[in-house]
């Protein structure tokens, strides 16, 4: 048995990325039957696949990925609250997803440019995050600039993800990309796809307003550790078991 492929401040960067994928995944999962069309049944739990798929091959990387997925607690995960957010409605899911894929279609684009560990990883699933991205802002525009409420949910949703937005760009020591470098494109996607949905960009984007963190240390939300409670439920109840 071989251990992990990855060591020091490249496997805890690893971790990170690979816990962001994970508890993504999960959440979106929930939408499973629950979504506001079949169709987007299909779609969301279809990218909850390949972030499913994205945190398996990080992880793996660092360690035994059932024993990191299944057996850590809350104070231990390395996500930023961005992803553990509730599900809320479907614009809230929409907003969320849209932040977070930009986000990733560029850390992985940066990633898979680098002559780094992570680079074969990144060169894979930036491909899949642009889907992610695609998905995230038709439904931004439809929303947005569609009947008044569906305006006024997505602009709600906007406003109060935005403060948990900032974390995303937080120096990740041992990662081949500069984050904070990110922060400035990623602005610049944003704002051209809510021009675009009739949308406006909120308040605190230069971060001077009040903005969420502490998740890369540990920190989460309340609704953390339920998410974790039904992750893991099985997993802790059977042992050992195989199918």
């Amino acid at each position: 048995m071989t251990g992990p492929a990855l060591s020091g401040t490249t496997a805890a960067a690893a971790l990170a990325l690979g816990d962001d994928a994970l508890v993504l995944a999960q959440r979106l999962g929930e939408w499973a039957g629950n979504a506001p069309v079949l169709e987007e049944d299909v779609a969301l739990t279809n990218i909850a696949l390949d972030l499913l798929g994205q945190a398996r091959a990080l992880l793996s990387l660092t360690g035994d990925e059932d024993e990191l997925a299944f057996r850590r607690e809350a104070h231990q995960f390395r996500n930023v609250q961005l992803v553990e957010r509730p599900n809320g409605d479907f614009a809230d899911t929409i907003a969320r997803q849209l932040c977070f894929s930009v986000y990733q279609e560029l850390l992985y684009g940066a990633l898979a440019e680098r002559d780094g560990a992570l680079a074969p990883l990144a060169a894979k699933a930036v491909k899949e995050v642009a889907y992610h991205r695609d998905h995230a802002e038709q439904w931004t525009l439809r929303l947005g600039d569609g009947t008044a409420e569906s305006h006024r949910r997505m602009q709600r949703a906007l406003e109060a993800l935005w403060p948990c937005t900032g974390e995303l760009f937080d120096p990740l020591e041992g990662l081949a990309v500069e984050l904070p470098a990110l922060r400035s494109p990623w602005l610049e996607r944003i704002g051209s796809v809510l021009t675009r949905a009739t949308l406006a960009l909120p308040q605190g984007s230069d971060r001077t307003a009040w903005s969420a963190g502490g998740g890369r240390q540990g920190v989460h939300t309340e609704s953390f550790g339920r998410l974790l409670a039904e992750m893991q439920y099985l997993h802790r109840a059977h042992p050992g078991a195989t199918w």
